[in-house]
């Protein structure tokens, strides 16, 4: 007995060193972190080719490479290493080549890398860059996707580009909607789909017209693709006659060799994202049902390209359709959906429409399946947990990690998990919410609170590692952080998203507030005198709106948040999205923008703010902080304004990502730990 005691005593003091040498995440940290971005199964699934982002914080830079590792794990190996961007990678069909995007050259074009050894060579050159691309299944052409002024070629809308950029006259002169979109101007430019031979030549455009094929906004993961002989293109595009007020995305299929192009959807909603089955026989593709709505329930849809009989696979199913794969057999979908929190993999049988939930854990994406349909690969992410390649047989059963890629930076981290919560609201209404406990936590102890608070307002918290609003990062300086999926997140049911419309300070705010009361009763290390409270685009929208009509949270930090909706309504850029919100313009229905404005609280504000914006943000301009920022200066309440003049809605840059960390959680530290 007394040599075991010994042993384990030994066993202990010698894990002692490694225990002790863990820490809380830094900002440093979390941009150190790789990050696996999508990923492609070569043909015969032998080999997974993915990407790797990192990031420099001292040149404030990133860069893309392509890395390939086999599909039954192993070492990887990095496959370019350009000092530019290369990625989008994408198999020959008979898997001897790996074609991919690349800026080594300046502007983004077609390169393929032969498997079998040798040199990247260059295919395209095209004069306005390539945006995405993909191959046809005969191997024989590439489908891609540029940006051009409508009624050019390619190369005469390069010349209207340099003269404008050479000219010393910068006004712009703009005649309609929509002219600028999320963070960047649109200069009267379309994007369209071109075919070009796989070995390089001259491209043809096979959607020409004043439209854009993908859609500017509310597309898929993709929105072109060749049917399995090769001679069709399915694409997605919006002909409405204003963009800006529309969410009317349909489906089209022209000839990849170019002609009649023949719109297959007449729904008043979007449709998007087009898979052929196997044998060409059906194409499967997303909906929503009524215009004007984006977040809108996604049902999946199912057009028999010989009948065009449209059916629609999940009538039942409570939940959005997210990506979609086709089985190798054609008899089943798999697909993935948010649910509660996490993002789940299903399957459904094209026959009976039976759905079965097959991977529930953490939030799995860029779903593909083996050739034989073995097995389904996908990226996970978890709270402590950056994403990585994983695999499963089409059970769900038999989870298998692939890559490692981060490996050596989160064995020196201590990361909690999330724990759920159900809480009943204001009206008995179940509520879903997560905390997140420091690390090293001590339940002996209080702990000060940050409620963290989502956009959209239709998002959700999920169980995600997410590389801007990141939880560990929030809870690093011990505080616990909640996160409530108030009325309007998705993952919860249709008519829980729909609770938010036209009620935007209202049920919200009542939840989030019920949520705090629950928390703070359920969980004894929770300090109820220091409460802080942060949100970025709805979100922040909320924390304005907590500013007017509460005084129970130490500060507050409001990112890019909308304080006063009818001028928001002027100068956002998505209209269909404030009219469904708010009712219709602020000529039409003055009382609900009113009703909820948190401008018309403003005489309540004394909680400290923190209030943060971005230049480039066209989805919620930077008049809006200004103006928050005001208020809370004019009535004297401690405030301060962390401007960016090169970021948009998010902040994207290392170093400005640094200083937006070191600004919030110093406030916050501030005003809670006085």
């Amino acid at each position: 007995m007394k040599k075991i005691t010994i042993f384990l005593i030994g066993y202990l003091l010698l894990s002692l060193p490694a225990i002790s040498q863990k820490r809380a995440i830094n900002v440093d940290d979390l941009w150190a972190i790789r990050r696996v971005g999508t990923f492609t199964l070569s043909p015969d699934g032998n080999w997974i080719a993915y990407t790797i982002t990192q990031y420099n914080m001292e040149k404030n830079s990133q860069n893309t490479d392509i890395y390939l590792i086999r599909s039954v794990g192993g070492s990887s190996r990095q496959l370019t290493t350009s000092p530019a961007y290369d990625g989008n990678p994408c198999w020959s069909p008979d898997g001897s080549f790996l074609s991919f995007i690349s800026r080594r050259d300046g502007t983004p074009q077609i390169y393929v890398i032969p498997m079998n050894g040798g040199e990247a060579q260059k295919i395209s050159n095209i004069p306005t860059g390539v945006k995405d691309f993909l191959w046809s299944p005969d191997g024989r052409f590439f489908a891609f996707t540029s940006e051009i002024h409508p009624g050019t070629t390619l190369d005469s809308s390069k010349t209207i580009d340099e003269k404008k950029l050479k000219s010393k006259v910068k006004a712009r002169i703009i005649d309609h909607l929509l002219y600028r979109h999320w963070n960047r101007w649109l200069e009267g430019k379309r994007t369209h789909i071109f075919v070009i031979p796989s070995t390089g030549g001259s491209p043809w455009d096979v959607t020409p017209g004043d439209f854009d094929a993908p859609p500017i906004s509310l597309g898929s993961r993709r929105d072109f693709t060749f049917s399995p002989d090769g001679k069709e293109i399915a694409f997605v595009r919006n002909i409405d006659p204003v963009v800006a007020l529309s969410t009317n995305n349909d489906i089209f299929v022209v000839s990849s060799k170019g002609g009649t192009i023949k719109r297959i959807t007449q729904n008043p909603g979007n449709d998007n994202q087009p898979v052929y089955s196997p044998d060409g026989k059906y194409i499967a593709y997303r909906s929503m049902q009524h215009s004007g709505y984006e977040a809108d329930q996604y049902d999946l849809m199912l057009y028999d390209r010989r009948s065009h009989i449209i059916r629609n696979l999940t009538p039942e199913f409570d939940l959005d359709v997210d990506e979609i794969v086709w089985s190798p057999s054609g008899e089943k979908i798999y697909f993935t959906s948010e649910d509660q929190g996490s993002i789940i993999i299903f399957s459904i049988e094209i026959k009976n429409g039976k759905i079965k939930g097959l991977v529930h854990s953490g939030c799995n994406t860029n779903l593909c399946i083996a050739p034989d349909e073995s097995q389904l690969y996908f990226r996970r992410t978890r709270v402590n947990f950056p994403h990585e390649i994983f695999s499963c047989n089409t059970k769900g059963e038999d989870t298998f990690q692939l890559t490692f890629t981060n490996n050596d930076i989160l064995d020196k981290l201590e990361m909690n998990n999330l724990e759920n919560f159900w809480f009943p609201s204001f009206d008995r209404k179940i509520i879903h919410g997560f905390i997140l406990k420091p690390p090293f936590f001590d339940p002996a102890k209080k702990y000060p609170v940050i409620m963290l608070i989502h956009g959209g307002p239709q998002g959700a918290w999920m169980d995600e590692f997410h590389y801007r609003w990141n939880a560990q990062m929030f809870a690093s300086r011990e505080y616990v952080v909640v996160m409530i999926n108030f009325r309007g997140s998705k993952g919860y049911g249709q008519d829980f998203c729909s609770l938010v419309s036209k009620n935007w300070g209202g049920g919200p705010y009542r939840d989030i507030m019920a949520g705090l009361d629950y928390v703070l009763k359920k969980y004894p290390f929770l300090d109820p005198q220091k409460i802080a409270a942060a949100g970025a685009s709805y979100g922040g929208y909320m924390i304005n709106w907590i500013a007017g009509h509460s005084t129970r949270f130490k500060c507050l930090v409001s990112h890019d948040g909308i304080f006063n909706p009818a001028s928001f309504y002027g100068s956002t850029e998505e209209l269909w999205f404030p009219e469904w919100e708010f009712g219709g313009t602020p000529y039409e229905n003055s009382k609900l923008y009113e009703k909820w404005s948190p401008l018309h609280y403003a005489k309540n504000f004394s909680t400290p703010t923190l209030v943060i914006q971005g230049e480039k943000d066209f989805r919620v301009p930077p008049e809006q902080g200004f103006q928050m920022f005001t208020a809370l200066q004019r009535q004297n309440v401690p405030s301060k304004l962390l401007y960016f003049p090169d970021e948009g809605h998010f902040v994207t840059k290392p170093q400005n990502a640094r200083l937006w960390w070191k600004t919030v959680l110093d406030w916050i530290d501030q005003w809670i730990k006085q």
